[in-house]
């Protein structure tokens, strides 16, 4: 195949998992995130298909990184943003609300901006990145990360429509998941309807290959969010979450 692709958040969960299937298809893949050691860990499975590197998508110079591991990967078909925090916060904490905003509002634009330059130079390509069905509604216990998953789904698709202006051939995925079981719930809170990370992998890696605009992992969250868009605003206010 010698598909390139560059997956950011891939040191643990759903970003680990989605470059452990791109590499089993035959992809080349640079990986890349705040820890080093599990990328050189899943860099010593494959060492001739894999590239690391050390990124904080919340520093200044992180597009620019972005940018050396796509030469030393030879190029990219593929972004794969997987970055992300998110944390309960119902005593609206200022610091855990502005590290939630650098990290998935300021750190997702700079990343994504960079990628689709990138494709824009080129002339194709295809980004795909996780936000959340937290996004459908303000959530009051996690106000934070409820918005900055609303704002990368809202700067999704209007990246979406400028490249489609622009005749410009960069596909845009929008991974919208629920609960999913990975080291980012680890605030021991019974979340409802969880899912495993490798199901959900799959089924990001098979939403990529298909193409799609936007994907709901699963079924029971594209019915849990069809019906939070039917309820009003002055009911949904009264909503104990």
């Amino acid at each position: 195949m010698n598909k390139k692709a560059i997956i950011v958040g891939a040191s643990s969960g759903i970003g680990q998992e989605v470059a452990r299937l791109l590499l089993a298809d035959g992809w080349h893949i640079g990986v890349a995130a705040r820890r080093e050691e599990p990328l050189m860990a899943l860099k010593a499975t494959a060492p001739e298909h894999v590239e690391v590197m050390t990124i904080d998508v919340t520093k200044e110079d992180a597009g620019e990184q972005l940018l050396m591991l796509i030469e030393r990967l030879g190029g990219m078909d593929l972004y794969f943003h997987a970055s992300g925090i998110g944390k309960q916060n119902r005593t609206l904490t200022e610091d855990i609300e502005l590290r939630t905003m650098e990290t998935n509002a300021v750190g997702f634009t700079r990343m994504i901006g960079t990628a689709y330059r990138y494709f824009a130079e080129r002339g194709n390509g295809h980004i795909a990145a996780i936000s959340s069905i937290a996004g459908t509604k303000g959530l009051g216990p996690a106000p934070a990360y409820s918005a900055t998953k609303a704002l990368q789904a809202t700067y999704l698709q209007a990246l979406e429509q400028q490249a489609r202006q622009r005749k410009l051939d960069i596909r845009i995925t929008d991974i919208r998941p629920g609960f999913v079981d990975t080291a980012l719930l680890n605030d021991d809170f019974p979340y409802p309807l969880m899912m495993k990370p490798e199901a959900v992998a799959q089924d990001i890696v098979q939403s990529i290959y298909r193409k799609r605009h936007v994907r709901i992992i699963d079924w029971r969250y594209r019915m849990l969010t069809k019906g939070w868009r039917l309820i009003p605003r002055w009911l949904w206010r009264r909503f104990r979450i």
